[in-house]
Order: structure tokens, then C-alpha cells, then sequence
């Protein structure tokens, strides 16, 4: 379910938008053909997959029109703050049940706070100083903000997420081998979680780095369609990206170092049976062990020795495992 509300055309008042009606619709639906002619020449078998995402395209938006509609005539707080939190909801949903390849306990509660965490932090920030909103909750300028930031952000956090957990089934060995000689939790997870930050960024980094470079973004072209200023469209433009950026950048923190916390527990031993990987994803794990039930199984063995004899080394003399620890891991 896309929460993207992102070519809005209420941020800057215009007399230029062009009225459609629902015959336009179904003309531009039309095209639709194009795509399953595609698919079935070169039997792609994605017929089904275009169909029904246009169905769920006209129905979602609809359905977010006519909500849309009678939030923005209460102007009331209340009001925005529920449609905001039904928004990090679905988007929690979708990152939960439908984008992840790999699930552990807690994942929606995960990413509903950081997504609706960072977005609504980042947002109200931005509404107040940023743009002037005044009041800043209301709701005809918010909440289309809103929901540019937390699609990029619902985005940010699956990505992010599903890294953590595909390292942490990939880099077992290397994240016992770590907590039996002494590694705390965070000196343990953190190579995986930087390293996942870093994937989840790096499409709004590239994003931004290209706007108005090769595209005209969807914000902008849809305000200079309402007949806004040029100028005034690309500073709105501007703004929103910069508020993108920030709230990808401080909602994959958070589910990152939350999830890493799920599966690295506080004594801190390593959880790797709370990972469980989607249906679709058939019945064997990333590494291409079989599993029972969708649930990652340990693996015999060390693996990936160079790897962990590289992170240990940051141990030497400071203390390092203990005595009993040493007589444990080599048990």
C-alpha cells in the first residue's frame, strides 16, 4: 500500500491545474494495456501483477481522496495526527508483512516507530521552520508532506531492516565467534549496522543528487501544473528532499540498532532462530541451507575466519574474553 502523496497540488495555490474527470481516468488506464502486451510478448506472466496494481492504485487513491477530503475541511489537530499515524501504520504494515524477505518478533512495532517516529519529528520541524506553516498541523499543507517523507522513509527502513537480518543469518559464525571472546552487543552488530545504514541511504542520497539533473520531481511538476511559481516550486522541492534525507537517514537508525537488538540480546548471546524468512522466499536461506518451518538453522563450522580474526584484533589488550568465556568458546 503506497503512502506517497507526491504530486500534490495544494502546497502553493494556482489557477493553472488543468480539472480531470473519472472518462480521463480510464483513458489514461487504457495504457495499461501497453504493459500486459509487453509482459505476455515476452511472457514475463506479470499480467496479473498489472492489473491488479492498477486496481489497487485507483481504489487507494480514491479512497485517500475522500479521506483527505474531509480532514482537510476540520482543520483539527486531532484529525491530522490520527491520519498521520494511520499512514506510519500501513506503512509499518507494508514493511512488515509484504516488503521484507526476512520477519523477526517485533518488526512492526520496529519500523512503525522509526518510520513514524523520524518522519513526524523531521516533518514538524520542517513545517514550522522551513516552510512557515502556520499553524504547522494544518492539515492541507502537513499532511501531503507527511506522506512524501514517510514513503521515503517507509523505503529506508525495509531496506535497512531486511540487510540486518540477511547479515546476521549470512555472518553467524562471525558474530559468536565475537561474543564468545568478549564483544559487547553494539561492538558485535555494529559492521552490520553500518553497513545496512548505509544501503538504506544511499537511494535518497542518489535521489537527491539528481534531482532536476535528469527528471523534473514529482512535487515540482505537479505545483507547476497548479500554475505555481517555477522558483517557488523548486525551493518547496528543495526543502522536501533535505527533509527526506534526514528522515531516512534518522529512521534507518533507529530500526537498524533495534532490530540488531532483537537478534543480539542483552547478555548478549545471538538469537539467529528468531528470524524467520518469508513464504515466497521458498525453503532455504540465503546461504542455501535448508530450513524448517521458514526458520534460519544453525550452521556447523566456522566461517568467514578472516573476518572475525579482523574484528577480534580490536580486543587485544583491552581486556578482551575472560578466562570462563575462553573455556566456553573453545567447548
Amino acid at each position: 500500500m503506497s503512502m506517497n502523496v507526491d504530486t500534490t497540488l495544494l502546497m502553493i495555490s494556482g489557477d493553472g491545474a488543468v480539472p480531470l474527470t473519472w472518462w480521463n481516468v480510464a483513458i489514461a488506464a487504457l495504457m495499461l494495456l501497453v504493459a500486459v502486451c509487453v509482459s505476455s510478448v515476452f511472457r514475463l506472466r506479470l499480467e496479473k501483477q498489472i492489473i491488479i496494481a492498477g486496481a489497487r492504485c485507483f481504489i487507494q487513491l480514491t479512497v485517500l481522496g475522500l479521506v483527505l477530503k474531509r480532514v482537510f475541511a476540520t482543520e483539527s489537530p486531532v484529525y491530522v495526527l490520527a491520519m498521520a499515524g494511520a499512514l506510519g501504520g500501513l506503512a509499518a504494515m507494508e514493511v512488515s508483512r509484504w516488503r521484507s524477505k526476512r520477519t523477526v518478533k517485533g518488526l512492526f512495532w520496529i519500523a512503525f516507530v522509526s518510520i513514524f517516529g523520524s518522519a513526524m519529528s523531521v516533518g514538524l520541524v520542517g513545517a514550522t521552520f522551513a516552510m512557515n506553516f502556520n499553524p504547522p498541523l494544518k492539515a492541507s499543507l502537513f499532511i501531503p508532506v507527511l506522506g512524501m517523507i514517510l514513503s521515503n522513509s517507509m523505503i529506508g527502513v525495509s531496506l535497512g531492516t531486511d540487510s540486518v537480518l540477511a547479515s546476521v543469518d549470512t555472518r553467524r559464525d562471525t558474530l559468536e565467534s565475537m561474543l564468545c571472546f568478549g564483544a559487547s552487543r553494539w561492538e558485535a552488530v555494529r559492521p552490520i549496522a553500518a553497513e545496512a545504514a548505509r544501503t538504506a541511504m544511499l537511494p535518497s542520497i542518489t535521489s537527491a543528487s539528481i534531482t532536476g539533473l535528469i527528471a523534473i520531481p514529482g512535487m515540482m511538476s505537479g505545483q507547476i501544473l497548479s500554475g505555481a511559481n517555477v522558483m517557488d516550486a523548486a525551493r518547496y522541492q528543495q526543502v522536501i528532499l533535505f527533509l527526506i534525507m534526514a528522515s531516512v537517514a534518522l529512521g534507518t537508525a533507529m530500526s537498524v540498532i533495534l532490530v540488531s537488538f532483537v537478534v543480539i540480546d542483552g547478555q548478549p548471546k545471538l538469537r539467529p532462530e528468531l528470524i524467520r524468512l518469508r513464504a515466497a522466499s521458498g525453503n532455504k536461506n540465503s546461504s542455501g541451507n535448508s530450513s524448517s518451518g521458514g526458520v534460519a538453522t544453525p550452521r556447523s563450522g566456522l566461517s568467514s575466519r578472516t573476518s572475525t580474526i579482523v574484528h577480534l584484533k580490536k580486543w587485544k589488550g583491552g581486556g578482551g574474553a575472560s578466562e570462563d568465556e575462553r573455556s566456553r568458546c573453545s567447548a
